[in-house]
């Protein structure tokens, strides 16, 4: 049987039939040369063209009867005759995960500057600020402004997009917990000039906060420009890092998460406040499933190329 001169890949409605897919006229059929082979993404862009509203990011294809959306990268396989069968589903409206993080880091921004600077409205008085309240609303200011820029000028993302109802759930960590939780605690009368003056919060503990503060941001900065370096833009590329943090003495698959931590525990040093040690163990422990998650990754990646002594997220220990 002779090779066929044209490959033919047939699209077909999934079980879930949202309103946009109910309003579109399928079965759908492209006809893509025999060389180079066509992709999953060729097909989106070809879907995309006929169907501007079910566009790229907002698709997902899979094999008939199959869940599990297949990677845009991956070739598809053709019958004898040259055919090919697909299912197309809708992931709804999509935002850029760029978009998703500025709209999540700009919760504090707006939130601290409000309690610090309208005391009154929240607690029904002025409040003196002291050294260490006016330290801590520095650190939080500049951790997330560090981060808006980092967001902009610095991070790859291997996923362009995640469907829009999901901002709303990935928001409330920063506009709540983060936000209104912490900024409420850390700006209230009990850690005023005249609540801590002549108590252990008055003291040198407040130059050693700084002090760890600006090393844990200045390093947790550097892990993500290393991490930015193995990723050529517009792609998924996937490397083993190397390098400060990732190597000795630190030897870890994500520093970054590490210094981050560290970065909120020189706000719990100085401050000692019960919201912040919360907010901080709930952190790590969202930071150390992702690290653990990237860890396997790699490891069953790379395998034995994969730096044996590396732990996940705190060096030596986890």
């Amino acid at each position: 049987m002779e090779a066929p001169t044209e490959l033919q890949v047939n699209i077909s409605l999934g079980r879930k039939k949202t309103p946009l897919l109910r309003s579109l006229k399928l079965p759908l059929s492209f006809s893509f040369p025999p060389s180079p082979p066509p992709t999953v993404r060729d097909v989106k862009r070809a879907i995309q063209r006929t169907y501007p509203a079910l566009y790229f990011e907002r698709q997902k294809l899979s094999l008939q009867e199959a869940s599990k959306a297949l990677a845009d990268e991956s070739v598809l396989l053709f019958d004898p005759a040259g055919k090919a069968e697909l299912v197309v589903g809708d992931l709804g409206a999509q935002v850029s995960w760029r978009t998703v993080f500025v709209i999540e880091y700009l919760g504090p921004l707006i939130v601290h500057p409000l309690i610090y600077h309208f005391p009154r409205l929240f607690y029904g008085s002025q409040v003196q600020h002291s050294a260490l309240q006016k330290s801590v609303y520095a650190m939080v200011l500049l951790h997330f402004v560090k981060r808006e820029l980092e967001t902009l000028f610095v991070h790859r993302f291997s996923h362009a997009t995640m469907p829009f109802r999901n901002i709303f759930k990935n928001s409330a960590h920063y506009y709540f917990l983060s936000g209104l939780f912490l900024a409420y605690d850390l700006y209230r009368p009990g850690y005023s000039q005249a609540a801590v003056a002549g108590t252990w919060r008055d003291g040198p503990l407040l130059q050693a906060g700084w002090v760890l503060f600006i090393f844990s941001e200045l390093s947790n900065l550097s892990a993500h420009l290393t991490l930015r370096s193995l990723r050529p833009a517009g792609t998924t590329t996937r490397a083993v890092p190397f390098g400060y943090g990732f190597s000795a003495p630190f030897n870890l698959t994500s520093p970054n998460y590490f210094f981050e931590i560290l970065a909120w525990c020189s706000v719990l040093l100085i401050s000692g406040s019960a919201a912040c040690a919360l907010f901080t163990a709930v952190s790590f422990g969202q930071m150390l499933i992702w690290a653990q998650k990237k860890h396997s990754a790699y490891k069953k990646e790379f395998g034995d190329k994969y730096p044996r002594r590396r732990k996940a997220i705190i060096p030596y220990i986890l």
